[in-house]
């Protein structure tokens, strides 16, 4: 069986500092994400674990209560409760949620395949299982690092140093847990809505529109060409006086059979105008149930006819 191809990948730096993670998938969508800074992950850990110690605390003062086992018998059952509780609730959360905790939820970051393919569950667990080798147990160790040897102290101390060295060291800030597992922890990408054309266009901020459209002028085109206006519109790369801007308003007055003539310098208002007035026309006719897709609707109501 033939070996899947490797996704291309790179790390460059972006604009305000931060690393991007460039990658080609299988489906060939080039893909860059921010990887996510050390402290927007140290912050979503700190509420992992106020959240799963809280959790644990409830669960130890209800053993603790009972009373039905020993002192010894009930510290081994909370520090094995600690761990059955903690691993289980950052494998399934990421699992359920696609790479994310309710502290990585909280600061807006997530896990992915490094390659960009689909997270897998044995990455998941990898990842999460190397967690405890990585913080929980040195952390752990801490603690009791006035009863151990100095040997002990020095070896605790080394391991917690090459735990935060390893994500310093390397480029794509991925700790050994995602090495191992092929994971990488970038910004999760944000949805920005656009702002309503028919609201920010000229024509919308001023009392009076520089064009006026009859019925007429608004029955030629249907909701495509109003979708493909709008992409117009919204490229700021084009300027009135471009001879491809002029080429639309030469299209559509003539289309429309629209007499009143369009200045220089007047075509980005015209097609603004036009476009208000036609997506309003359009709204209207919805509203009767007359929907228009595109220019071509009379032609398909009369073919429809005609197979009636």
């Amino acid at each position: 069986m033939r070996e899947p191809k490797q996704s291309n990948q790179s790390v460059s730096d972006g604009k305000n500092g931060e690393r991007i993670q460039q990658f080609i998938p299988p489906e060939g969508v080039p893909i860059a994400l921010a990887i996510a800074s050390l402290g927007s992950r140290l912050g979503a850990q700190i509420l992992d674990i106020i959240l799963t110690a809280l959790v644990i605390l409830v669960c130890a003062l209800a053993i603790v209560f009972t009373g039905g086992l020993p002192t010894n018998a009930t510290t081994i059952l909370i520090i094995l409760l600690g761990f059955l509780l903690r691993t289980p609730y950052y494998v399934l959360s990421e699992l359920i949620w696609n790479g994310r905790t309710l502290g990585k939820r909280i600061t807006g970051i997530r896990v992915i395949n490094v390659d960009g393919r689909r997270l897998t569950p044995h990455q998941v667990t990898a990842r999460n299982l190397m967690k405890e080798v990585e913080i929980f147990t040195p952390v752990g160790l801490l603690f009791t690092i006035g009863s151990q040897s100095a040997l002990e102290a020095w070896l605790t101390v080394l391991w917690l140093l090459a735990v935060v060295i390893v994500p310093l060291a390397n480029r794509r800030r991925q700790r050994i847990g995602d090495m191992i597992a092929g994971t990488l922890v970038v910004d999760n990408p944000r949805s920005v809505l656009l702002s309503d054309l028919a609201l920010t266009a000229p024509a919308a901020q001023s009392s009076q529109p520089a064009f006026e459209f009859l019925p007429e002028h608004l029955d030629i085109y249907g909701k495509y060409e109003l979708q493909t206006l709008e992409d117009v519109l919204r490229d700021t790369t084009k300027k009135p006086n471009t001879e491809e801007i002029v080429k639309i308003v030469r299209t559509i007055t003539r289309r429309i059979r629209y007499e009143e003539p369009v200045k220089p310098g007047q075509e980005l208002t015209f097609l603004n105008d036009f476009y208000r007035a036609q997506r309003e026309h359009l709204e209207s006719l919805k509203l009767f149930g007359k929907a228009r897709e595109n220019k071509y609707h009379e032609h398909t109501r009369t073919e429809t006819r005609k197979l009636v």
